[in-house]
């Protein structure tokens, strides 16, 4: 069987260490890498390095950095970069064949034993498996074959081959972690000569430091090497990069003396106080080219800079910069909450916008999200994930707060692509997250918000717009509440039963050619749906019902020659099966055949 394991690796973006800084964090890690595993009585060097840190101090530049290093040297057997909110590279999905993919391109002498393995058990890429069965099968055992053979020899001279993984704190399977940490510190104990090691960076999270403090873990701290002179070498290189960049510094300079002063780069390097992500951010921020709303210069802003509380302050005065831009909420908040990056033309058609309206709002926030230079390919990417904390944290970042139920517009924008885009990026995002998106919604919304935000949601929505009308999604995701959805969102269902039903009658009366394609594309899903819930209404609740459902009928009989005419059914009976199943949204079928006397 041909070894189909690739996947892609996306770097962080503006992630690598400017040159010539680090060096002390980097020494202890490479001296530690670079150590020979030799059994010394009970005890061996430890197979374990975990490297951490508070956020912004620079861990993924570090990473990084060590991954770059034993590439060069062919030591380095794998890497993965966690990132949170970023699709397989926020959960523990692909991690292991990931890693197993990455293991045969660097050790060739391995892909033959991943191949048997596969072949000896199929099911090892699917997410049936577990992910310890997975990292033995793909990667552990593969690698020890290999090195038993001695099919690596050459390579093992030079010291252990080594394993990078990034930002464990952004995966957001707590489970699939603490599995994963406890199974590898297991395989080292039972294998404690396998020439291995494996270097995890990230933040102090207490699902994670309670699994790798423990015996053959190294411990790293960040904060014991002082990045001050780094910080202040990265500060005046890029300084003197930007001089001879920017004609307004240099006329400035030209009558003024040196730009900045020495006095304020003392201030700055005083005021970030070891984050390199915030001096990163600043930086941008002081030399980020003028706007119409914003025409200050650079030596206008860099004051500006030192008055400002830490980045949740700097981010909100880089945001408030598109604040007036027609779409930027949308744009930000879809950019902050998506499952998955998208390039500029994929956001733009999941919001149904422009691409130069997308392009105009992120122009402004080059200082904190990275927007490349190719609108179909590049994806649009926070600069840091303190960046989304802000966003959704209500408190820090007030009128740029990205709420929970902004998961239901995008839900919305989602399933609207499935029946309005032709394939590509946007029709395949919509595919696979729509539900996921109406997950997040639910699962974030209290009950007494639940019903605010559908109100909202349907008081919000443009009448003129090239997308799947509203009402068929919203009776598509009530149906889903109904009967897939569990916990309910709310005790008293009837209102989820009356709403779906009124949407429906409002989907199939409207005259967009797409409510054709949603009848023909749900009919499948309501059929093996047989729903059995008894629902109490109110005469009213059910007067309203039995209106809504007839109007529905009327309607739906209008499409009924177009649709059946595709499906093959055979008998009467089997045609009004498929009416009341469209009709009912969870009805029980005798029960709605009796109220419309089909």
């Amino acid at each position: 069987m041909p070894l189909t394991l690739g996947i892609e690796r996306h770097l962080p973006p503006d992630s690598a260490c400017f040159p010539g800084t680090r060096g002390g964090a980097i020494k202890a890690i490479t001296c530690w890498a670079d150590t020979r595993i030799v059994p010394m009585g009970s005890t061996t060097t430890a197979h374990v390095y975990w490297f951490h840190g508070f956020a912004g101090s620079g861990k993924s530049a570090i990473s990084l950095e060590i991954a770059k290093i034993y590439a060069g040297s062919g030591r380095l057997l794998a890497s993965y970069f966690f990132f949170r909110n970023a699709g397989d590279r926020s959960r523990m999905n692909r991690f292991a064949v990931t890693l197993a993919s990455q293991l045969a391109a660097a050790v060739p002498s391995a892909a033959s034993f991943i191949e048997a393995a596969i072949d000896t058990e199929p099911g090892l890429l699917t997410q049936g498996v577990s992910l310890t069965t997975q990292m033995e099968r793909l990667v552990y055992h593969p690698f020890q074959a290999a090195v038993r053979r001695g099919l690596i020899l050459t390579t093992l001279l030079k010291g252990p081959f080594l394993i990078v993984i990034d930002g464990l704190d952004e995966c957001e399977d707590k489970q699939g972690i603490e599995e994963f940490i406890t199974h590898m510190l297991d395989f080292f104990k039972r294998y404690p000569s396998i020439p291995l090691r494996v270097f995890i960076a990230s933040r102090v999270e207490q699902h994670i430091h309670a699994h790798l403090k423990a015996d053959g873990v190294l411990l790293g701290n960040l904060d014991d090497y002082s990045p001050d002179e780094d910080i202040d070498a990265f500060l005046q290189a890029s300084f003197r990069i930007a001089v001879k960049q920017d004609p307004v510094i240099q006329a400035y300079i030209h009558e003024h003396g040196n730009w900045p002063t020495i006095s304020d780069m003392g201030k700055l390097n005083r005021h970030i106080n070891g984050s390199f992500v915030l001096a990163s951010t600043i930086f941008k921020f002081i030399v980020q080219p003028a706007t119409e709303a914003d025409p200050t210069t650079p030596m206008d802003r860099l004051p500006l800079t030192l008055e400002m509380n830490g980045l949740d302050d700097l981010y909100a005065q880089i945001l408030a910069r598109s604040q007036h831009l027609p779409h930027s909420r949308e744009i930000i908040s879809t950019i902050a909450l998506l499952l998955r990056p998208l390039p500029i033309v994929g956001i733009s058609t999941l919001l149904g916008i422009k691409a130069f309206e997308v392009i105009r709002v992120l122009l402004n926030l080059q200082a904190i999200i990275h927007v490349p230079g190719i609108d179909e390919e590049g994806d649009i990417t926070l600069c840091h994930t303190s960046l989304r904390d802000f966003l959704t944290i209500k408190s820090r970042s007030g009128l740029f707060f990205v709420p929970p139920s902004f998961h239901l517009h995008l839900s919305y924008y989602c399933f609207s692509t499935i029946f309005s885009t032709p394939e590509g990026r946007p029709h395949d995002y919509g595919s696979q997250y729509f539900k996921a998106h109406r997950r997040s919604f639910v699962q974030l919304s209290e009950a007494r918000d639940f019903l605010k935000e559908i109100g909202q949601f349907k008081g919000g929505q443009p009448q003129l717009v090239d997308r799947l009308p509203y009402h068929a999604f919203l009776c598509s995701m009530l149906f889903s509440m109904l009967f897939l959805v569990k916990p309910q969102p709310l005790d008293d269902s009837s209102y989820l039963l009356t709403e779906c039903t009124k949407q429906l009658a409002l989907a199939v009366e409207c005259s967009d050619y797409r409510i054709q394609l949603w009848l023909e594309k749900d009919i499948p899903y309501f059929i093996v749906t047989e729903p059995t819930r008894t629902f109490q209404l109110t005469e009213h609740a059910y007067k309203a019902l039995q209106h809504d459902l007839q109007r529905a009928s009327t309607a739906i009989l209008a499409h009924l020659p177009r649709i059946l005419g595709r499906q093959a059914f055979s008998t009467r009976k089997e045609k009004e099966f498929v009416i009341a199943s469209l009709l009912i949204t969870g009805i029980s079928i005798f029960t709605v055949r009796q109220l419309l006397n089909l």
